[in-house]
């Protein structure tokens, strides 16, 4: 008979040695209220996910909040309604007073009398916390800009509820820190040379840290995604989505790889379940505005490509710093012949990308790039669309998507044809 450590699968043995989450007081509905920027969605996806698969119940607000409600009394009375709270902190954050309300708020609830309101305080890069942040518990997350895992996690989960954390339980969390380390190497080894087939083999690994977070799954998937290997990515997915039934990021990502595979009416299933669920966070809506799209090309229905364009415009009003929907939201606009709105919302986005080269990020230059396409300034697209492509030359399946829309728009703004050359030039 082995130890009790070798008896426990991997994600029992990581639950064992989290805190024990208590039953929430009659006047709370959340263990965690998550405050973050939209820049930080990604990550506080991942801490959403990570603090669900252990118990607790998390308000973030582009999952809660419902359209037409105010903003500032929704998030207030979450607030409220919470036992504690979680701040991600970093250079984004400097400058945003939401979130300097929101730690203030929080600091106000601790200080109560008789309060028992936590928070803790999260560090997402090398960015040092104001003055004022520095009195409270925080952790240092600078050096897992993939998302949270291990002892820092822990760490953030005993912080909510006002526990110690055992040594028993450091030592476990650090041999996951080392194995997940080992594994973000090896993935982005393998992206760097295009292999998908030892993605594959590592999204399927069996090992502590594979088997104790999403994050290293949806790492990997995301890579085959990029790289065009749908079904190498969907059977990493499907293998998370087994082990992490909670978690809302490989739901994310299935559909998407589900949506590039044309298979548009099964991503719509498990995005119109997100949906009616209340997570109206950019990336479930983007996907689900873009398997819309898909219907639409196939149908050429105005009101397939409607509602694309307006679920992407929802999107980006619950999230207006969120530049991937808005420039969806103008491109749709274009090709519903709405020039004006498409302009309009097409300069909102510029505000929030700029028009120049992002170094190391082909998303984000490639939509500096529409803007300008549907600005019309057709040499400076072409020109950072070739930008966009030498950032990341082996995500071909990213390169296919951005040309598709970049032809359709194209052609609605009746394009001149050396124009349209150079663009298509750019991803050849």
């Amino acid at each position: 008979m082995g130890t009790e450590e070798e008896v426990l699968d991997p994600m029992k043995q990581w639950l064992s040695y989290g805190p024990r989450v208590p039953e929430l007081p009659a006047a709370k509905k959340w263990h965690v209220f998550l405050s973050y920027r939209s820049v930080h969605r990604d990550w506080a996806l991942h801490l959403y996910d990570a603090l669900t698969e252990a118990g607790f119940s998390v308000f973030l607000d582009q999952f809660r909040l419902v359209a037409g409600s105010s903003l500032a009394t929704s998030l207030s009375q979450a607030l409220g309604e919470s036992s504690s709270g979680v701040i991600l902190w970093s250079t984004e954050s400097s400058d945003s007073a939401w979130c300097q309300t929101e730690y203030e708020t929080m600091l106000n609830l601790k200080n109560q009398k008789e309060s028992r309101f936590r928070f803790v305080v999260v560090k997402t890069d090398a960015q040092e916390l104001p003055l004022f942040a520095r009195t409270s518990l925080y952790e240092d997350f600078s050096q897992s800009p993939e998302g949270p895992h291990g002892a820092g996690l822990l760490r953030v989960m005993y912080g909510l509820v006002d526990q110690p954390l055992s040594e028993a339980a450091v030592r476990f969390a650090q041999k996951v820190d080392e194995e997940t380390k080992s594994a973000l190497l090896q993935i982005a080894a393998a992206a760097e040379i295009g292999n998908a087939a030892r993605l594959h083999a590592l999204g399927t690994c069996r090992t502590l840290a594979w088997l104790t977070s999403p994050v290293l799954a949806c790492r990997a998937a995301e890579t085959l995604i990029g790289l065009g290997e749908r079904d190498m990515a969907l059977a990493v997915l499907s293998a998370a989505r087994a082990k992490f039934p909670k978690s809302i990021r490989p739901k994310q990502l299935e559909a998407l790889a589900l949506a590039r595979a044309g298979r548009s009416s099964d991503a719509q299933l498990i995005l119109a379940e997100l949906y009616a669920a209340g997570h109206r966070d950019p990336e479930s809506m983007g996907i689900f505005a873009r398997t819309w799209m898909d219907r639409y090309k196939t149908s050429g229905s105005p009101r397939h490509l409607e509602k694309s364009r307006d679920l992407y415009v929802e999107a980006f009003s619950l999230a207006p710093s969120d530049y991937y929907t808005g420039i969806n939201a103008a491109s749709k606009s274009v090709l519903l012949g709405d020039l004006a709105t498409a302009t309009a919302v097409a300069e909102k986005v510029q505000a929030l990308v700029g028009t120049a080269l992002v170094n190391g990020d082909y998303w984000k230059t490639a939509t500096v790039a529409e803007v300008q396409l549907i600005k019309q300034d057709y040499g400076k697209a072409a020109k950072l669309y070739r930008s966009a492509v030498t950032i990341d030359p082996e995500a071909k399946d990213n390169h296919a998507s951005t040309l598709g829309q970049a032809r359709l728009l194209m052609e609605k703004l009746s394009t001149p044809p050396n124009h349209r050359a150079a663009i298509e030039a750019a991803f050849t």
